[in-house]
């Protein structure tokens, strides 16, 4: 029991980061791979506001407002006037952000970890299951329960608002939805700031599992990118399950002595098996091209 919430919590964490992988995919058609950077700028405002205020909420809040901006500040200096450029200079291009975005970390805070244990203060929640006594810490449960919050409430505005059905219409066609008198630009952006709103709490949720340096964000994001492949890369809902399967065999592995060592290989294996019989991930749609 303990090992599946485990497996939950981590694996709405890669769900939340994958989402803005596979949102900016699909709408941008680009891979920012410095989003997993955003979430190591994230940890750090947290640290920084609880360190100096001593108050998570306001930690949070300010984590969500940085991300956010920063989200949207990078997409316009950035990668805006590379919307005609190749995939391959856009590529190198959120390579180069991501080391910067590192490097600037180092310089403020050093290449040392920081901890920041506000989410394990909150202890663990102890019941009985079939004669066992189970504990579960609440770090976990706040993870598993608040990620699957934000996830169905992007799934509900994706479908159901208008910027939502701006946004499936720009990443179906952008061309034909700017000629219905959708701003494509204005709509990308807005997929930046969510895809940063989410990453900040994600880092929030990773900090209880780690702490927080200037490669804070590195392994996760290639991991959650690795997850909205599985899931198919530009679908939603295979973002989503991409990060729970990831996260729950990453734990089963994690649990068994004789295997742990090898977790990341076998989650990287399964990557490539799933790839091997589905091409376009579990979840993923193929699109006809006119040559």
């Amino acid at each position: 029991m303990v090992t599946v919430i485990d497996g939950l919590s981590l694996g709405a964490i890669y769900a939340l980061i994958a989402l803005g992988y596979t949102m900016v995919y699909g709408i941008a058609k680009m891979l920012n791979f410095a989003h997993g950077d955003i979430i190591m700028v994230g940890a750090f405002a947290i640290f920084v506001t609880f360190s100096t205020l001593g108050h998570p909420l306001i930690a949070i809040l300010v984590a969500v407002v940085i991300c956010t901006v920063l989200g949207v500040t990078i997409e316009r200096l950035a990668y805006r006037p590379l919307r005609t450029a190749s995939p391959l200079a856009v590529l190198i291009t959120a390579i180069g952000v991501s080391y910067l975005l590192q490097g600037i970390a180092q310089l403020i805070f050093g290449a040392g970890n920081n901890p920041v244990n506000f989410l394990a203060s909150l202890g663990v929640v102890s019941f009985s299951l079939f004669g066992s006594q189970i504990n579960v810490s609440w770090s976990s449960i706040l993870t598993v329960g608040l990620g699957a919050i934000l996830m169905v409430g992007l799934t509900l505005f994706v479908k159901y608002t208008r910027t939502g059905r701006a946004m499936r219409a720009v990443s179906e066609d952008r061309g034909a939805a700017t000629l219905q008198g959708i701003d494509a630009n204005k709509i990308i952006m807005i997929t930046f700031a969510i895809g940063s709103f989410l990453a900040a709490f994600a880092s929030l949720f990773y900090l209880s599992k780690t702490p927080v340096n200037p490669t804070f964000g590195s392994m996760p994001g290639i991991k959650a990118f690795t997850a909205a492949v599985i899931g198919g890369i530009g679908s939603i809902p295979g973002a989503m399950l991409g990060g729970i399967l990831l996260g729950m065999i990453e734990t089963i592995c994690l649990s068994i002595p004789a295997i742990s060592s090898y977790t990341t290989a076998i989650e990287f294996s399964v990557l490539i098996i799933i790839l091997m019989i589905r091409p376009i991930g579990l979840l993923g749609k193929k699109r006809r091209v006119k040559v």
